[in-house]
């Protein structure tokens, strides 16, 4: 079955990546793209649902975001299917909503922590989980014109535009925590004019917190520009400037945070886990003291888990292999080093605002500082991460036939044995090939790291 609209001039490789679809705007992704993925997106969820039913689309503060959340309306509604657009919201708000009303699923327009000039899709099921690769595939058939299946007859679904629906997802994250105030707690927000810049200071000051934000206007120009979840330093010296108590870096749709603690120092994705883990497991509310993570996480993170009598479980890069791991083994968190932390207790999905929340209230009920809290008994091994460029989509994809880069690998894992660990993986977001190496010797990663990164270099790129 070709599709209703004249055929694209799509690249070989695959559309959907590790977190959707993703790319500069103007190049793959397009208006006439995103209508497809919204006509090919409605046409399979109602198969899968077995119904027809409203689909739910959010976006964060990009100046694309508007045009491609318009066109993929105009392909949903071509499929028979209503809109409800929630205009500027987190990206686990959509999730949260998808799950909660009659949804049959739902779409985010977002590209993450990426710069402004790109933009993403992100495709959500009813039960408000991302959608199964397999169904990525066949909406990709349905793109290329390769799909051979039934489809619904062309319709007129209607579009709402229903911002006042958001109102149900902060009442959700409030009522998640076991406190009602924070109050006494100073805490710095960094929003990077993304998707959680209003919301996320409305529910911390609603709950007493005194409260310092950094880039709180939403703003297509300067989303995630030398602020936000990769870029801290600001975020650093404001909690420290002001005397806070901790800070809190979201991304661009706010489904991620890294943390600061009252001495300016970074907590990751790791240090969270660590420290909710910990107390979940305290609580006796964390099944088999399991903690589900990926191929990222910190060597010292593993083995202080394990230290306590936890069990460690990796998974490859991708909070889709994280979440597919708790279910799997009826986990209830996880996450990844990059902060999409996952909490099935209170969320379908990675959520920022989520996450700071139970932090803060952890810190605040405790009367013991984030810093003191890790110190005793996590102690990250040292540990480097170099992004190399690779414009290539091809050679990105096929980076393991590469026999010379290959061999320095095999140099570099037979020199360092079990002090340590390398990984080289290329990104499912952008067009890099992401070196990481850690050890308990700090030589051993600095060398190697630059060995690997020279390595890519010449073979991948010159």
């Amino acid at each position: 079955m070709a599709s209703i609209w004249t055929r694209l001039d799509l690249p070989a490789s695959p559309l959907f990546g590790t977190d959707g679809i993703r790319g500069r705007v103007g190049d793959i992704l397009t208006a006439p793209l995103a209508m497809q993925v919204g006509y090919w997106t409605g046409q399979l969820l109602q198969r899968e649902a077995g119904r027809v039913g409203p689909v739910i689309v959010g976006q964060d503060s990009r100046n694309s975001g508007d045009m491609l959340a318009t066109a993929l309306a105009s392909g949903l509604t071509a499929a028979g299917l209503e809109v409800w657009n929630l205009g500027l919201c987190p990206t686990p708000g959509v999730a949260y909503l998808t799950h909660r009303t009659e949804a049959i699923g739902g779409v985010m327009i977002s590209a993450s922590h990426n710069p402004p000039e790109d933009n993403g899709i992100k495709i959500f099921g009813q039960s408000g989980h991302k959608v199964a690769k397999v169904l990525q595939e066949e909406i990709e058939q349905g793109i290329r014109g390769l799909w051979q299946g039934e489809i619904a007859e062309p319709g007129y679904g209607k579009y709402r535009h229903c911002p006042e629906m958001i109102d149900q997802y902060v009442l959700a994250m409030r009522d998640s925590l076991n406190t009602s105030s924070l109050k006494g707690l100073k805490v710095v927000l960094d929003l990077a004019h993304g998707a959680a810049a209003k919301l996320a200071p409305m529910v911390f000051r609603t709950l007493g917190a005194d409260l310092v934000c950094l880039h709180d206007e939403p703003c297509g120009d300067r989303i995630n520009v030398n602020c936000g979840s990769t870029h801290l330093k600001r975020l650093q010296t404001a909690v420290l400037q002001h005397n806070a108590d901790l800070g809190f870096a979201f991304d661009g749709d706010a489904d991620r945070l890294l943390a600061v603690n009252h001495e300016g120092s970074i907590v990751d994705g790791d240090g969270i886990l660590f420290l909710w883990g910990k107390h979940l497991r305290e609580q006796g509310q964390l099944p088999d003291d399991t903690i589900v993570t990926t191929v990222m996480s910190n060597l010292g993170f593993e083995r202080a888990w394990e230290a306590l009598g936890g069990t460690f479980v990796r998974t490859p890069v991708g909070d889709q292999h994280v979440q597919a791991e708790m279910a799997k083994r009826g986990a209830t968190l996880g996450g990844e080093q990059s902060g999409h932390i996952l909490c099935s207790h209170y969320a379908l999905t990675g959520d920022g605002l989520l996450t700071a929340l139970h932090i803060s209230a952890l810190v605040h009920q405790a009367q013991v500082s984030l810093a003191e809290q890790l110190s005793s008994s996590f102690t990250p091994y040292p540990q480097l991460l170099r992004n190399v460029r690779v414009e290539d989509r091809e050679k990105r994809r096929c980076w393991q036939d590469c026999a010379p880069l290959m061999a320095v690998i095999a140099e570099a894992e037979a020199e360092m044995g079990d002090r340590g660990r390398i990984l080289v993986r290329p990104s499912g977001t952008e067009p890099l090939i992401r070196v990481m190496v850690e050890a308990a010797e700090e030589s051993l990663v600095e060398e190697w790291t630059a060995r690997l990164a020279d390595a890519v270099t010449e073979h991948l790129v010159a």
